[in-house]
C-alpha cells in the first residue's frame, strides 16, 4: 500500500465542541470539518481527528503514557508551530527544550494541554533516522 494515500485518524475525548473548537481550529489551525452535538472531525495537517464528547474527564499524571501530535521534518515549520502556540496563548504542558542532545536521537519537542487535558507532542528530529530506526539506541522518551 503507498503510505502517501494513508492518512492518520484518531478520536480523543473532550467535554465541550465549542471549547475543542477554540483550541483546535482558532489555536493551533486545524481546519473544522462535520459537527454535531457530541463530535467534530478536524483536520491537523492532512491528518484525522475526531473530538467526541465525554461526561467527565481528569488530567494523567505526567506524559505518559498517553499523548498525541506531529513529527515535524522541517525544523522551521516546528518552529512556527512552537511561535504561533505562544502567539494564541495556548497552555503548555512542557516548554520547548532538546532531547538527546548530541546523540542520533536528538530532537526538539514541547508539549501543549488542550481544554480537557489530553496532552500534544510536537517533535522535530536533527537526524530523520531518529523517527523510525536507530533501534540500536534505548532511549526513548523521558526517563521516568
Amino acid at each position: 500500500m503507498d503510505s502517501a494515500a494513508v492518512l492518520f485518524h484518531l478520536a480523543f475525548p473532550v467535554t465541550n465542541i465549542a471549547t475543542a473548537k477554540d483550541f483546535y481550529v482558532t489555536g493551533l489551525g486545524c481546519q473544522p470539518g462535520r459537527e454535531t452535538a457530541s463530535s467534530l472531525i478536524l483536520n491537523l495537517r492532512g491528518h484525522q481527528l475526531v473530538a467526541h464528547t465525554t461526561a467527565d474527564l481528569a488530567p494523567q499524571k505526567g506524559i505518559y503514557p498517553r499523548h498525541f501530535g506531529l513529527v515535524f521534518l522541517a525544523e522551521s515549520d516546528w518552529e512556527a508551530l512552537l511561535h504561533q502556540a505562544k502567539d494564541k496563548q495556548l497552555n503548555f504542558y512542557q516548554g520547548e527544550k532538546r532531547r538527546f542532545a548530541g546523540s542520533t536521537l536528538e530532537h526538539r519537542t514541547f508539549f501543549l494541554q488542550d481544554p480537557f487535558f489530553n496532552l500534544l507532542e510536537f517533535k522535530y528530529y536533527c537526524h530523520p533516522s531518529a523517527i523510525f530506526g536507530e533501534v540500536d539506541q534505548k532511549q526513548v522518551g523521558d526517563a521516568e
